[in-house]
């Protein structure tokens, strides 16, 4: 393929109106594997693609990025940043937005390059005009952007020319361009500072991340929203909670929880305050979180008792995480009985018959608070998940098959999973063998089409039978029928069962 690729190039070169040569290139080069292109590509004649940009025509534009986007695949980073740099600032500075993207890509690779990073360090222009894009109005290049400059950090060196340089002050500047500019700024110095506690002291030293917190309290509710989402992302890492807490925002967030309440725009910043929090109380400890910041649970419980299409859904995700672990149970058990009684009856009666989407989150978040592994077991535990089923309604487990079979494959594959998270609890395999019929609806291959709707049954199969309490409690005759279903998997169809039915008709 190698001649074909040079004679193609020769005709580009000698063509006024390359078009269709360029065509027939393209066709050539993704025909040609990576490896095969590392043949012929340190010879071609690159800078002729990279020349032919320089045009208005749109078409010649797209053809000659998926050509080189495939070609430079085929260079080794470090052949890039040495052969091609004065083509790269090129394509930073190209009016279209996909020569942009196709470059920045390319300083990405030299960028996650050792030797690569070395050139572009010696590249300050390269490296302002990589800033500069972040600016750019389409979110695709400035992502680029970020994950270049983001690569580049990965190493002191990197983070030194970032912050202890002009190109701290190049970033300082971009920002001011507008709202938008100045977070997509705040998420690369978020994600530089989530990768150890090196970057992140880089990063609090340029005053850009106290820039940030302090728009927590901001006047524009909007911005606030966005600022806490990136406090969010900032405590993902230890060492980002670490900082946070040097700086009191967990205290600060709390208080703004608090004053919420007379805010009457708070419903567009609430949910990501709660986020926070039941994001924090995850990675740390549920029990140390709810305790210190006890404002945190009940603003959940009052956000899914007091239905709200804004604040509800984060409330039941937030619910049902803190739920899933067994010390958020015991949190939960111990700091909010009553609202937890409450909630737990809303949330029945949601997703009964509430809004579609409620209605899957409910279920979902009571899929969470129910599940207890068999490792997890003891009398205690069993005896809070039972509580709160019973809690539901006067028959939950009619009203959750109930739902089940209701036409919408995603209620009834939801419904499905609550009866999944307690099929290994032996009260609720004694509740399911003491419901009439129940365990002949959970053998009935017709209950349920679709694809997802069989693996879900089937996964209520294996959880009955993953307990050790199974056998004696469902008795030789369902047991055996269990096991045969488990056996034949779940898209068994019982063809002589079908043949006699119809043959009866």
């Amino acid at each position: 393929m190698a001649a074909p690729i040079e004679s193609l190039l020769n005709e580009i070169c000698e063509s006024e109106d390359p078009i269709e040569e360029l065509k027939s290139l393209r066709t050539a080069v993704l025909a040609t594997p990576v490896s095969g292109l590392r043949q012929v590509v340190s010879g071609a004649r690159l800078e002729i693609i990279f020349g032919l940009l320089n045009t208005n025509d749109k078409e010649q534009i797209e053809v000659c990025v998926e050509i080189l986007s495939r070609v430079l695949q085929a260079l080794e980073p470090i052949q890039l940043a040495q052969n091609y740099k004065t083509a790269l600032q090129s394509g930073l500075n190209h009016p279209n937005d996909s020569v942009k993207v196709l470059t920045l890509t390319q300083i990405g690779r030299v960028a996650g390059h050792a030797d690569g990073v070395t050139q572009m360090l010696n590249s300050a222009e390269i490296l302002r005009d990589v800033i500069q894009c972040i600016s750019v109005e389409r979110i695709a290049v400035a992502k680029e952007a970020i994950a270049a400059l983001s690569k580049l950090s990965n190493t002191k060196a990197g983070l030194d020319a970032l912050f202890r340089s002009d190109l701290l002050n190049k970033l300082k500047d971009v920002m001011l361009t507008s709202d938008i500019i100045r977070y997509r700024v705040y998420e690369l110095i978020v994600e530089l500072s989530t990768v150890s506690p090196v970057s992140l002291g880089y990063c609090a030293n340029s005053g850009l991340i106290s820039q940030m917190l302090e728009e927590l309290t901001g006047d524009d509710v909007l911005v606030r929203a966005t600022a806490i989402e990136m406090v969010t992302s900032l405590a993902q890492s230890q060492h980002g909670r670490q900082y946070l807490a040097q700086q009191g925002i967990m205290d600060k967030i709390s208080n703004m929880i608090i004053a919420a309440e007379s805010d009457p725009f708070s419903s567009l910043y609430l949910p990501g305050l709660v986020k926070f929090f039941g994001s924090l109380a995850i990675m740390e400890s549920p029990q140390q979180v709810c305790e210190k910041y006890p404002v945190f649970l009940e603003v959940v419980f009052s956000m899914v008792i007091n239905l709200d299409p804004t604040l509800t859904p984060v409330a039941l995700d937030t619910l049902g995480v803190l739920g899933s672990t067994v010390e958020g149970k015991q949190v939960l058990q111990k700091t909010g009985r009553e609202k937890l009684t409450s909630a737990l009856k809303r949330m029945s009666k949601v997703a009964a018959d509430g809004d579609t989407e409620l209605r899957i989150r409910c279920l979902e978040a009571l899929a969470q608070l129910l599940t207890l592994p068999a490792e997890q077991q003891t009398d205690d535990l069993l005896l809070l998940t039972e509580s709160w089923f019973n809690r539901l309604s006067s028959q939950p487990i009619l009203m959750i098959r109930n739902i089940s079979t209701q036409p919408f494959p995603e209620l009834h594959c939801r419904a499905l999973r609550i009866f999944t998270a307690i099929g290994c609890q032996p009260w609720a395999q004694q509740l399911m063998m003491d419901t009439p019929g129940f365990m002949e609806w959970v053998m009935d291959r017709s209950v349920g089409m679709g694809k997802e709707a069989k693996d879900c049954k089937f996964e209520l199969v294996g959880a009955l039978l993953s307990s050790s309490s199974a056998q004696e409690i469902f008795k030789a005759h369902n047991y055996l029928k269990l096991k045969t279903y488990l056996n034949e998997g779940p898209y068994y169809v019982n063809a002589v069962s079908s043949v006699t039915t119809e043959g009866a008709d």
